[in-house]
């Protein structure tokens, strides 16, 4: 398994754990996972959806260390 990998599966469970209220985020109730989205992440992390997703799927092989700041930052 790689880091990128690792990281993909890592973000993805932190995002199923974590309530928006736990993020500072409203919840409107209407949810099908109890989960952040993947948008909301992207705003509380200042990353676009789609560099998201890349990182997700493992598509985004090398993060920058500024984005893994932001990223533990939110998510650690």
């Amino acid at each position: 398994m790689t880091g990128s990998t690792d990281l993909g599966k890592a973000l993805h469970a932190w995002r199923d754990r974590t309530k928006p209220a736990e993020a500072g985020l409203p919840d409107d109730g209407r949810r099908r996972a109890p989960g952040l989205r993947r948008e909301e992440l992207a705003l509380l992390t200042g990353l676009s959806v789609d560099y998201i997703v890349r990182l997700e799927q493992s598509r985004s092989t090398n993060p920058s260390p500024q984005v893994l700041s932001a990223l533990a930052r939110r998510c650690g």
